[in-house]
């Protein structure tokens, strides 16, 4: 099973065709997209979306690089948001959260205070949280390190092996996506050809991060499918090996959407 754990399909690249790319994806063999919020502003677009469309699930969250334009108000609700919707079962993390400290100008005590709330909301309500993690692994492990929330993914890993070690012991997957791809990216093919098999999971960032095929082109989670063999090549292995233990990976460390998956698999035989 083909499991994209990070695709921003509420994004405006996908406004003239949103539905297609979701039905060729599908048709590709995804069968789960995790839709991650990064504002206040499009909780409720990445929440409809996710509802409304098959294969579908969600997290709400506000993401460092828009910590400039949020105040205590957003967090605040941001918690209602949870609080409300904690028993719908496609939410399944708190996301995209994290620190970035490659953006020039970011107000990085800013970050890390919204960061430090929305890691005591994951305890709170206990969510797995989605990582932004961006020239910042080390901050992020202390952060973590104080409030320990229930796991989830650092997502785009570019550490080193043992930061990667690091969000390992704390329960989180990594997740790796189009920029493995790329011969040169030397560290994050390490990491994918070194890391034990219950370390990965797969993701597009859709429409970011597209990989070399796509030469600086709108990404897509159709794209998955050949992500993940350019990740089993990395790797030595076939790609349904790579397939089956990204998926079980991802549903160990998001456990709502493991529930929904089986739900799915209930409804369908009956």
């Amino acid at each position: 099973m083909l499991i994209d754990t990070h695709c921003h399909l509420d994004a405006a690249e996908f406004d003239a065709d949103r539905d297609q790319v979701l039905a060729r994806a599908h048709a590709r063999g995804v069968q789960w997209i995790v839709l991650p919020a990064v504002e206040r502003a499009n909780f409720d677009a990445v929440t409809r979306l996710a509802r409304g469309s098959p294969g579908c699930a969600y997290a709400l969250g506000i993401h460092p690089m828009y910590v400039d334009r949020a105040g205590p108000e957003d967090l605040a609700i941001l918690r209602e948001r949870l609080a409300a919707s904690i028993d719908d079962p496609r939410l399944v993390a708190i996301g995209e959260i994290g620190l970035d400290y490659f953006v020039p100008g970011l107000d990085r005590e800013r970050q890390a205070h919204f960061l430090a709330e929305q890691l005591k909301m994951a305890r709170e309500f206990d969510l797995p949280v989605l990582l932004h993690v961006r020239r910042s692994q080390d901050s992020l492990l202390a952060a973590l390190r104080r409030v320990r929330p229930p796991g989830g993914i650092a997502h785009a890993f570019n550490g080193s092996l043992q930061q990667a070690r690091g969000f390992l012991d704390l329960g989180f997957a990594l997740g790796f996506g189009g920029a493995l791809s790329f011969e040169r990216a030397l560290r994050i093919r390490r990491l994918v050809s070194e890391l034990p098999a219950d370390a990965h999971v797969l993701e597009t960032d859709a429409p970011d991060m597209p990989p070399a095929w796509l030469d600086r082109g709108r990404n897509s989670p159709e794209e998955l499918p050949r992500i993940a063999e350019a990740f089993a090549a990395v790797r030595g292995q076939p790609p349904a090996e790579v397939i089956e233990a990204t998926a079980r990976n991802a549903l160990r460390v998001l456990p709502r959407l493991a529930a929904l998956v089986a739900a799915s698999k209930v409804g369908a035989q009956g």
